[in-house]
């Protein structure tokens, strides 16, 4: 689970293993393997960074 902001502020936390598709338009939108679509503050290589820190943690390394 990775930790985001919407674009009002409010966080919002991700299962990142669910993750279809994110793209900068030029608003940083997830769109999750449901459909369901997002709009974060954070770009994309901020996302990258955080699931990869997620799954490092939980791999034990």
């Amino acid at each position: 689970m990775i930790l985001l902001t919407r674009v009002n502020g409010t966080p919002i936390l991700l299962n990142d293993e669910f993750i279809e598709l994110v793209e900068e338009t030029p608003d940083t939108v997830i769109t999750m393997k449901n459909g369901h679509r997002y709009l974060v503050k954070e770009s994309i290589n901020e996302i990258i960074e955080r699931a990869v820190s997620y799954s490092r943690r939980i791999m034990g390394r």
